[in-house]
């Protein structure tokens, strides 16, 4: 029967956490890739362009209609395939694509929902005031809206951090990663896994602290 060994876990934690800041690396620059990429989807969706809109539709049914290891195998190996320029991009920087394209179009939705949240008068009112449509959203609407997409904002970050897991599997040297190997060169998998479990729920718990300060700070404000 097969015993905990604790002692191993202790052993491995130091290592797991070395390798964390690929983690956070890979999930910032995920993070600012989506936010990004979710911006012009939600102006396009906005200003209703004739076939950008219909296309961003699509993008949106994909990215969240399909599984996100599917998403990394396709795009890293499939469309190598039929773009051999995508022969030089490394599996880090698919990775990071991949996933920020991928959590795009949660952050689209949310913040779709969220702009769709502001008084319709307050935008009547900046049009009635003589704004353009950019200062009407950059002073008017965006900031009340991106109040109301924190916690979905908070949520989709949790996820991004979480899929980053999946990047071990085109190459990509992170926690999940390091664990793997560990568990393999000892056979004591279920130690290496608990201790990437625990690390995971750490920075879970942590991002729901940091997503209640951010609420009570932004109510205090409106």
């Amino acid at each position: 029967m097969h015993v905990f060994d604790t002692s191993f876990v202790i052993k491995i934690f130091p290592l797991v956490l070395k390798y964390l800041t690929v983690t956070f690396k890979m999930s910032f620059l995920a993070f600012i890739v989506g936010i990004l990429v979710s911006l012009v989807i939600v102006l396009i969706v906005d200003l209703k362009i004739p076939i950008l809109k219909t296309f961003c539709k699509i993008y949106i049914s994909f990215f969240r209609g399909t599984p996100l290891a599917a998403q990394l195998f396709f795009i890293y190996f499939g469309l190598i395939q039929l773009i051999p320029s995508l022969t030089k991009l490394e599996a880090y920087q698919a990775s990071v694509i991949v996933i920020g394209l991928n959590s795009s179009a949660y952050f689209a939705e949310s913040l779709r929902g969220a702009i769709s949240s502001v008084d319709k008068g307050q935008v009547e009112a900046s049009i009635a005031f003589g704004m353009t449509y950019t200062q009407m959203m950059r002073r008017i609407v965006l900031p009340q809206a991106i109040r109301v997409a924190i916690p979905p904002f908070t949520n989709t970050f949790a996820d991004i951090i979480k899929g980053t897991s999946l990047a071990f599997t085109i190459g990509v040297t992170e926690i999940m990663a390091v664990a793997q190997s560990e568990a393999a060169a000892s056979y004591k998998y279920l130690e290496a896994f608990t201790c990437v479990i625990l690390v995971y729920w750490i920075i879970n718990l942590a991002i729901v602290f940091i997503q209640g300060k951010l609420e009570d700070k932004l109510s205090k404000l409106y």
